[in-house]
């Protein structure tokens, strides 16, 4: 709809094997990264392979949960971590295979590695790598 702002987007990106699993299995990320959370927002997920980073995935956000309202032993491991909360996600969907960066706009830009975390995206270049993602990979929805 024209004149309803679209949340802002993100990139995460999942350094860990457990947390790649993790977020497909509870459709669950907890960011180290403070943004504006807001439901709705799309949520690129990179991970690192052989041939560079990856996108492995999206979810579309349902809530973000500061840490101080999780379960106590969620809270403890988000100190000991330095993660503000979890993110959950109403919908998720993994890309097979994975789509390369290098495939997609972000191949002439400067942003690599760690500083993909929290990278913000708006609905245009959301819809172009989805898009591109559309073309190159099987998308399955996680249910």
């Amino acid at each position: 709809m024209k004149g309803i702002p679209h949340p802002q987007s993100y990139i995460l990106r999942i350094t860990k094997e457990e947390w790649f699993r993790q977020v497909f299995s509870i459709k669950k990320y907890y960011p180290g990264v403070r943004r504006r959370w807001e439901p709705n927002a799309k949520i690129l997920l990179v991970r690192n392979s052989k041939n560079g980073d990856s996108f492995v995935g999206y979810g579309t956000l349902q809530e973000y949960t500061k840490k101080d309202l999780l379960q106590v032993d969620e809270q403890k491991e988000c100190e000991s971590m330095r993660w503000t909360g979890a993110l959950f996600f109403n919908e998720l969907f993994k890309f097979d295979p994975p789509l390369l960066l290098k495939e997609t706009f972000l191949s002439g830009s400067r942003v690599r590695g760690r500083c993909l975390h929290g990278y913000p995206l708006n609905e245009r270049q959301v819809d172009l790598i989805l898009n591109r993602a559309k073309g190159l990979c099987d998308i399955h929805k996680i249910s």
